[in-house]
This record gives C-alpha cells, sequence and structure tokens, in this order.
C-alpha cells in the first residue's frame, strides 16, 4: 500500500545508505538547500502541530526550596508525570548557555572536520559518536536530527579525546551536572522512604552520556519529526534545551507541551528508575516535533552504566516490595537492556516489556 504518496518500489534501504554515506546529517540537507522533506524523513500520518489541548503544566521545582518539600514533590512528579522541570539547581546560566553554544559550535563547524568524529558503531573505542539517527537502519521513520554521543563517566575522557569547539565546556558541564545527578537520587531516594544514599550506593550515579542534539530548521514540519515518542533507557535525564521549543510529553492520555523556561533543567524518569522502584515511579512517553524555526539545540545527560561492561544486575529494589505488591521485572544487567533498546530502535514501543514477570 502506498503511504503519503510514496509507491511500492520505494527502495528505503538505498536511500538511507545514500543518506548515510554523506555524512553531513540531516543539516547537510538544509545546507543543500532543499524544499521538501525527502521520504526516508516521512512520517506514516502528518503530525498535527497546531492541535489545541488544555494547558497542563509540568511542575516546576525549586531546588533551593524546604527539604520536605521538595523531596514531596520530587515524589509526586515522578509518580504521575515522570518528568519535572528544576530552578535554582546551582548550574550557573553562563554554564548552560556556553554548553548550548559548544553543541551549535560543533554541528555547525567546517563540514571535511565534522565528518572525522562520523560513527555508527558504539564499539568503537572513539569517545565521540556523531551521527544521524542511531537507529537509522532499525527505526520505521528517520528523525529530522544530527547528534553527539559521548561517554563522560565512569572513565572520563581526556581533553584531547573531545572536539575543540565543546571541549573545555563539555568538561565543565559534566562535572556540573554529575553533581546535580547526586543531588536528585538522594531527593528520589528519601521519596521512596529510603536511606538517601540508597539509590547512590546502587551505582545509579556512577556512569553518564552525554548527547548533544541539533535539529534543523525543517521545510516542512508536520511531514516528520525531530525524534518520536519514546521513554529513556537510563535511571534519569536532565536535559538543558534552547529557547525554540519543540518537546512533548504523554501525559493524561494527551501529548503536552513543555515550553521552555530561561535557566531551568528538565529531569526524567527512564527505564531503570520505573523498573527498579517497580512502577511507583514512571518512565514517560515525550517526543521532540520538527520546526520551521531553528536549529533547535539540546542537550541530553543520561545517568546510566548500560555502556560499560560489567555484570551488576537490576532488578526491583527489595525493600519497596511485599505480598501485595510483588516484583513485576526481573532482574537484568543494564547492558541486556541497551542491547534490546538499541536494537529496536525508537520504534515507540517499551524497552520494559521483555524484562516484565
Amino acid at each position: 500500500m502506498a503511504l503519503n504518496g510514496i509507491s511500492e518500489d520505494y527502495d528505503r534501504k538505498a536511500e538511507l545508505r545514500a543518506f548515510d554515506e554523506t555524512k553531513t546529517g540531516v543539516k547537510g540537507l538544509v545546507d543543500a538547500g532543499i524544499t521538501e522533506v525527502p521520504r526516508i524523513f516521512h512520517l506514516p500520518s502528518p503530525e498535527n502541530l497546531n492541535s489545541q489541548q488544555p494547558e497542563l503544566t509540568l511542575p516546576t521545582i525549586d531546588l533551593q526550596g524546604r527539604r520536605k518539600e521538595v523531596i514531596e514533590q520530587v515524589k509526586d512528579a515522578l509518580a504521575s508525570w515522570g518528568f519535572f522541570q528544576v530552578v535554582n539547581h546551582g548550574i550557573p546560566n553562563s554554564v548552560l548557555e556556553e554548553m548550548m553554544k559548544g553543541v551549535r559550535d560543533f554541528h555547525e563547524q567546517e563540514t571535511e572536520v565534522k565528518k572525522k568524529w562520523y560513527a555508527r558503531d558504539m564499539r568503537d573505542k572513539t569517545r565521540v559518536e556523531y551521527n544521524s539517527n542511531f537507529d537509522l537502519y532499525a527505526a520505521p521513520v528517520t528523525n529530522w536530527r544530527d547528534t553527539f554521543y559521548c561517554t563522560m563517566a565512569p572513565n572520563p575522557p581526556q581533553p584531547h579525546e573531545l572536539p575543540p569547539p565543546c571541549r573545555d565546556i563539555l568538561l565543565e558541564y559534566t562535572e556540573q551536572v554529575m553533581k546535580l545527578g547526586t543531588c536528585l537520587f538522594e531527593l528520589i531516594s528519601e521519596g521512596l522512604g529510603l536511606d538517601p544514599n540508597h539509590l547512590l550506593n546502587m551505582g545509579c550515579a556512577d556512569g553518564l552520556a552525554v548527547l548533544g542534539h541539533y535539529y534543523p530548521p525543517c521545510p516542512q514540519p508536520e511531514l516528520t519529526i525531530g525524534t518520536p515518542g519514546h521513554t529513556d533507557n537510563d535511571f534519569i535525564t536532565i536535559l538543558l534545551q534552547d529557547h525554540i521549543g519543540g518537546l512533548k510529553i504523554f501525559y493524561q492520555n494527551q501529548w503536552t507541551d513543555v515550553p521552555p523556561i530561561t535557566g531551568a533543567l528538565v529531569v526524567n524518569a527512564g527505564d531503570f528508575l520505573q523498573l527498579i522502584t517497580n512502577d511507583k515511579f514512571v518512565s514517560a512517553q515525550h517526543k521532540v516535533v520538527a520546526n520551521k524555526v531553528g536549529p533547535r539545540v539540546s542537550v541530553a545527560s543520561f545517568f546510566t552504566t548500560g555502556v560499560i561492561e560489567t555484570s551488576k544486575v537490576y532488578g526491583p529494589i527489595n525493600e519497596l516490595l511485599s505480598e501485595d505488591d510483588p516484583a513485576k521485572y526481573r532482574n537484568a544487567t543494564l547492558k541486556e537492556h541497551v542491547e534490546y533498546f538499541r536494537a529496536k530502535g525508537l520504534d515507540g514501543s517499551s524497552t520494559l516489556l521483555p524484562f516484565k514477570i
């Protein structure tokens, strides 16, 4: 059956390969002056960019508030939304601005220099992997997004292993995000009625991957998507987004906008947190729509050890289980989760399904 007027003899694989081999990503298409979105990017049905939904507001938590109240707010937000924004988080605005500039400068540097960072296999021993769509050959729709991925902890890279346009700020920002992550894991632990160090002692803050996303302006934004609906395969994600917006969260059976707040950071629970809390906290679906305006820049910091070779096994926390609330998931290594996630790509299905009891 034809989709969006695309004939059945459309050789998707060949077009994906041709796009991949340019090593210039979506930005390369925009720089070439395209006026129509190529068919590899087409959604099965157009995205409704003008849907008027009742206004729901993502909770914003002031981390300098009274600790008991902050713990309660974090607990409520993660149990319902799976998301919240934080202000007064301790990272100066100047660092946030410089980090976004570093991501923009990386993606907008000279093409031939940028191509040297292009890779498609996470097992490559380089610290930074730049490409367009990590799941290019697995996902049903190609996304309007270019990304660089860098593992920053537990073994921090040497400065010379990082791209010059964002080298210094990436090290500085990571250091600050690690501190904030530690603070958040303590609040989350207490929200679960556990010792403040419980999640830290489990290793939840041991690993950090930083992704620098670049969403070029799109000539036909309703035909494609920046990032499709998905959940994150980590413990928590801390997201820095610029002023353009486009992030939406699936809450109460509808997609809800997350308008950017200057100086705020967005925090969300990932699949691993939902698993170890036995569904007490939710890893919510979220997506990023394409936009005629751009580029949109965001920096996602994933707390996960999934890319590290480790035999450490995770399952629901014993202290949270009871006869009335038994374990809903089997024990597994994070590597198992990550390999499953990377193989299936952003197809909209839950990474937790194969681990349910």
